[in-house]
């Protein structure tokens, strides 16, 4: 293997990394609120695009940086879908249906509703924020001279994932170290032991929504240096949420962060080596392979090496 073909491979893995930690950062929010309630959140990309709207005006308005902007979307987005979880869902979930699976319903109904009134106050058009810095990288050469590979890293990409990654390690100082972080992981394995406990379930599930679609803001933010925003954008991205909790096991955060980056990396590959065209179809074919060889995700192997040990 020559060293251009070389340097291509590792420029996509690289690439692939970056993009990875910000899936991985979408995919902790749909697997918080499944894990808790036992439901997928169908409405978890149009969060998204309404927090990327919000960093937008944010910049447009009053010229705030979209990375600064994270530490205001994402308290606003907590609370958003705390109210979301409070009056719609939980009302949903006390009414006995023959349809067990009403409150995913809900979220589709959701994310139909706030799709449809971001087209409707800020129409279909493309939007961007036009950083400075959008187009600047950092080269290998500039850090080691006699280096035989050209390597760049994009700016806003690389501080997006070093974000997403101090971001993920808050998250789980906050489950680990907390007691109200502890209550939840609790709700998660077994909700029934957790009430015998003394754990308030229904305040769990607020928060962890709340949690839910505060990632998942910080994520909008940390992408619209990177991404134009458009109303309808918040499919895409319920589709690789729903992806990555797949793959990486349902309810699993290591599995959604493992997903992430292997869907990252594989989107990555697929559009280097196959054409820009196909990344949404090796999506699609990472999917149908972990729901037919890997049915438990990644978490799955995760816990038979565990209990191996």
């Amino acid at each position: 293997m020559d060293s251009v073909a070389v340097e291509i491979f590792l420029q996509t893995l690289i690439s692939g990394l970056l993009l990875g930690g910000l899936y991985a950062l979408i995919g902790i929010g749909m697997t918080l609120i499944m894990g808790v309630m036992k439901i997928i959140n169908l409405a978890h990309g149009e969060l998204m695009m309404v927090a990327m709207y919000m960093a937008y005006w944010l910049f447009v308005l009053f010229h705030i940086d979209p990375y600064l902007s994270v530490f205001i979307v994402a308290p606003v987005m907590f609370f958003f879908g705390m109210a979301i979880q409070k009056f719609l869902i939980n009302p949903v979930l006390r009414v006995e249906s023959i349809l067990p699976e009403n409150q995913v319903i809900l979220t589709v109904g959701i994310a139909m509703v706030l799709a449809n009134l971001a087209t409707l106050f800020f129409t279909s058009d493309y939007r961007s924020t036009p950083v400075g810095y959008a187009s600047d990288a950092w080269y290998l050469s500039d850090y080691w001279r006699n280096s035989p590979i050209e390597l760049s890293l994009s700016v806003p990409w690389t501080v997006s994932f070093a974000f997403s990654v101090l971001i993920t390690v808050a998250l789980w100082f906050f489950l680990t170290k907390t007691d109200t972080g502890k209550s939840i992981r609790a709700t998660a394995q077994d909700i029934e032991a957790a009430m015998l406990m003394g754990v308030n379930v229904e305040r769990m599930r607020l928060v962890t929504f709340g949690l839910g679609a505060a990632l998942v803001g910080a994520a909008g933010c940390l992408f619209i240096p990177i991404y134009y925003i458009y109303p309808a954008l918040g499919g895409r991205f319920t589709l690789i949420a729903f992806v990555i909790t797949i793959l990486g096991g349902l309810g699993s955060t290591i599995g959604a962060i493992i997903g992430g980056l292997i869907l990252g990396i594989f989107e990555s590959m697929t559009a280097t080596y196959v054409g820009m065209g196909w990344a949404p179809v090796g999506r699609f074919l990472i999917f149908v392979a972990a729901l037919i060889f890997l049915p438990g995700g990644v978490a799955s192997i995760l816990r038979r090496q565990r209990l191996g040990k």
